[in-house]
């Protein structure tokens, strides 16, 4: 366990160092602009399926079902397993299938402006890249129940390398414009999503799995592992399907040189709320606030559920109180100085990161405004994982779903209202608030279920976290006001480790139990 863990601890690293490197890259060829917003919207809609039948069904419902079935008949487990790849297989086909024809159909009869054809284009290019990475993703869950970790964790690897290179090399080997560039890009998607599932296959026959269609759908295991990846996937999906709306509204209600200023409604003149390069701002802000909940929030989550599901399958609800518990007050304590340190240097990280090439500094104010909306919901976020885990944890799929569900059409009318007075900060902030009512829903009904003791010591806790904040709030402000006259690198040089110290330090000093529990020690 502990040699599995270091790998994923390291190729996660790597493929989080990689992915930022990545998106420097988009920034420096793409910029903000067209081209970046056709590849964000071409991108998220495959990237979105990974989530939905890929990572979800692997983690929430096939895994489980597939280690049981390995104690009792590894052949049957197989089967099963080969079913599920086969089943998912076939529904993405189908998928990806309609997805062309009605890509094709708008692209003929309906596209007027040039900017909507390249969209279409290059999201027709990279849609059956679904197939590709959620068959990959199932591999990968299927490897990780027989204790293999290294082939899975490698995979966003190969794909953040690639995308560099085809960046790197269309533009500074063969001179390509970025038009071009994007196009080479996609088919760089489409070869790393083959290289992707093929490196499964080796470790796969290794453990005597070998890809073959199977098609074992009366089986009880079968039933059991769609009878929960739906209500899972929604549930654990919900945030991404909500960023996906911003993407699409941004889209929709983003003016350019090519459609002008304003649009008709009902006879009416009516200016668009932003302007083109919304949806590549949206990108890039989500990029930012996405790091720390995929690094902090997703682990905590991922290292909580296990003790969660032992708690309950012992029936031992008194326990899994103090876990939730637990786990909602470790949110806190993480997510509060994320958000407040992401707002006192998200202009300068997004200059730093971000603003050379075809990414200017006006692309950087826009980006850095959508990032402070986002970044408010990063505690709603991270709570989000840990209360939709609690139930998954009690083997109970449905509330998660409904929750998200609420969440999804509650964040579409409020990205159709914020839109026209924030701009994208309206479709973040939308996001964020929608996060926080999704964690209302869960926790009000977890206490309705396990009592008043899953909210036990949040509010002290939370007071505790406040003031270790504001200690390290004004440590970093003395330091920003002493250094505003250096380049915003130095100045993150030098504010971001000595806000972590400060915050660790007062952690300490005001005996935060959280701390000791994440950083495995005794105060």
């Amino acid at each position: 366990m502990i040699r599995g863990f270091r790998q994923i601890a390291v190729l996660t690293m790597l493929s989080r160092v990689l992915g930022m490197l990545r998106d420097m890259a988009f920034a420096y060829f793409l910029g903000a602009g067209v081209l970046m917003d056709g590849w964000t919207v071409g991108f998220k809609i495959p990237n979105l399926a990974r989530r939905l039948f890929g990572e979800g069904a692997a983690s929430s419902s096939l895994i489980p079902v597939y280690s049981a079935e390995l104690e009792k008949d590894k052949n049957k487990a197989d089967r099963l397993a080969l079913t599920v790849v086969t089943a998912v297989f076939l529904v993405l086909v189908a998928a990806v299938l309609l997805g062309e024809t009605i890509i094709w159909i708008y692209y003929r009869y309906f596209s007027v402006y040039q900017g909507t054809k390249l969209k279409l284009v290059l999201s027709g290019i990279m849609l059956p890249y679904a197939i590709l990475i959620c068959v990959t993703a199932l591999l990968a869950g299927i490897l990780n129940a027989h204790r293999h970790f290294a082939a899975p964790a490698i995979a966003p690897v190969l794909l953040n390398i690639m995308i560099i290179m085809s960046l790197c090399l269309s533009r500074w080997l063969l001179g390509m414009p970025p038009r071009s560039q994007v196009l080479i890009l996609t088919a760089a998607v489409i070869f790393a999503g083959l290289t992707q599932l093929l490196i499964q296959v080796p470790p796969l026959r290794a453990r005597g799995v070998s890809l073959r269609p199977a098609w074992d759908v009366h089986t009880e295991a079968f039933k059991k592992v769609f009878f929960l990846m739906g209500p899972m996937v929604i549930g654990l999906t919900a945030t991404q399907i909500n960023t996906l709306a911003d993407d699409l509204i941004a889209l929709w209600l983003s003016g350019s040189d090519e459609k002008g200023q304003f649009f008709t409604w009902f006879g009416q003149q009516i200016k668009y709320p932003v302007w083109e390069g919304a949806v590549s701002q949206l990108f890039y802000a989500q990029r930012l606030y996405q790091f720390p909940l995929g690094v902090l929030g997703i682990s905590l989550a991922t290292a909580i559920f296990p003790v969660m599901s032992s708690d309950a399958a012992r029936k031992d609800f008194a326990a899994l109180s103090k876990t939730v518990s637990r786990g909602l007050r470790c949110a806190v304590f993480v997510a509060l100085p994320a958000t407040v340190g992401l707002l006192m240097v998200g202009k300068p990280l997004v200059s730093v990161l971000f603003e050379r090439g075809r990414f200017t500094a006006h692309d950087t104010s826009l980006t850095a405004w959508t990032l402070s909306f986002y970044v408010l919901g990063l505690a709603g976020y991270f709570a989000q994982q840990v209360a939709i885990r609690a139930f998954y944890s009690m083997q109970d799929s449905k509330i998660p779903a409904r929750s998200a569900v609420i969440a999804v059409f509650t964040n579409i009318a409020l990205n159709l209202t914020l839109i026209w007075l924030l701009g994208t900060g309206g479709l973040a902030a939308s996001t964020a608030l929608c996060s926080y009512l999704q964690v209302l829903i869960l926790v009000t009904v977890i206490r309705r279920r396990l009592g008043s003791a899953v909210l036990e010591g949040l509010t002290w806790a939370a007071g505790k976290t406040i003031i270790a904040t504001v200690c390290m709030c004004v440590v970093v402000l003395i330091v920003l006001a002493f250094s505003r006259d250096l380049a915003d690198g130095f100045k993150l040089l030098l504010t971001v480790p000595l806000a972590v110290v400060v915050y660790i330090l007062a952690a300490k000093i005001l005996r935060i139990e959280m701390l000791s529990l994440l950083m495995g020690s005794r105060q």
